[in-house]
């Protein structure tokens, strides 16, 4: 049952994704601004999962394979961060794949870290 739950959530942020790449499409030379706000979102989200379900356990942790690993682990995607930064960086923008770099680890830190703070104090 857990698989299907994984495969559900999967395909739910799977979907995500793809609507927000259609949203805020990648131009030439420039921050890849879709993966670097689903990647935000699924961080400040992963932070508050992590306090409903696992530091409170507010909400079963039966939810945890369908929300962290389903639906988050399929919006959020290190791989196509990697290889804009990568991409940025051979076409010769070479500042940007950097300021994209250091932008999507610190933002994605400090929005779990953010989420997870607020989280605790509300619930």
């Amino acid at each position: 049952m857990m698989w299907l739950a994984v495969a559900l959530g999967g395909a739910i942020g799977a979907i995500g994704r793809y609507s927000v790449s259609l949203w805020m499409p990648a131009q030439p030379g420039q921050l890849p601004w879709s993966t670097l706000s689903v990647n935000i979102i699924g961080s400040a989200l992963m932070g508050l999962c992590y306090v409903l379900l696992i530091d409170k356990g507010i909400v079963s942790l039966q939810w945890r394979p369908f929300l962290m690993v389903g639906i988050l682990g399929a919006l959020t995607t290190f791989s196509t961060f990697a290889l804009d930064a990568i991409l940025l960086w051979q076409q010769g923008h070479s500042s940007q794949a950097i300021i994209y770099a250091v932008l999507s680890v610190s933002a994605c830190i400090m929005a779990a870290l953010i989420s997870m703070s607020i989280a605790q104090k509300i619930f």
